[in-house]
């Protein structure tokens, strides 16, 4: 008696799945997308309350280092998604701002590392306050029935992307 492998059906889905599954994909990424107008909008705001001068692309680096710590600029840009010069020049522009701070890495004095001075760290978390009150005032206007399923789709998605997880008190970490 020999064993054979067991046999599996390699052949594609039929079309109408294969259809259905690429309209869905694009109804959740046009839902996705229309979010994320609401939530930059909520995020532009918040941020204008607080300190009208900072970009956003500027306060998404004072967030990444709130949510993450200090780093070199090698490793903010690649969170940012910019080539280290240009991360430098924001670097450059906030720590003349005073929300950043340089420092000599103890362990190697030749690498620097970028972190928040206590002004930046205040931006963040009043902003990020801010924010919140907004969306909860949003979650709080859809219906409940609505809501369900909503923290699971959302906490989905973010590790799909790779962003920490923001703390649930206002003022301690952040999200952006």
């Amino acid at each position: 008696m020999s064993k054979r492998a067991p046999i599996t059906d390699s052949s594609p889905p039929p079309a109408d799945s294969q259809q259905g599954a690429a309209e869905s994909a694009d109804e959740v990424v046009t839902a996705v997308l229309t979010a994320s107008r609401l939530l930059v909008a909520v995020s532009a705001r918040s941020l204008a309350s607080v300190e009208e001068t900072l970009t956003l692309p500027q306060f998404r680096m004072l967030v990444i280092l709130d949510s993450r710590g200090a780093m070199n600029i090698s490793r903010l840009g690649e969170h940012l998604d910019v080539i280290p010069s240009t991360a430098m020049r924001m670097v450059d522009r906030l720590v003349a701002a005073g929300m950043l701070e340089r420092e000599a890495s103890p362990a190697n004095r030749r690498e620097v590392f970028i972190d928040l001075t206590d002004a930046g760290r205040r931006v963040v978390r009043e902003a990020t306050e801010r924010r919140r009150a907004e969306i909860a005032r949003i979650v709080a206007a859809m219906p409940p029935a609505q809501r369900t399923g909503l923290v699971a789709a959302l906490q989905a998605f973010t590790e799909a992307g790779g962003e920490p997880t923001a703390h649930e008190r206002p003022g301690v970490g952040s999200a952006w």
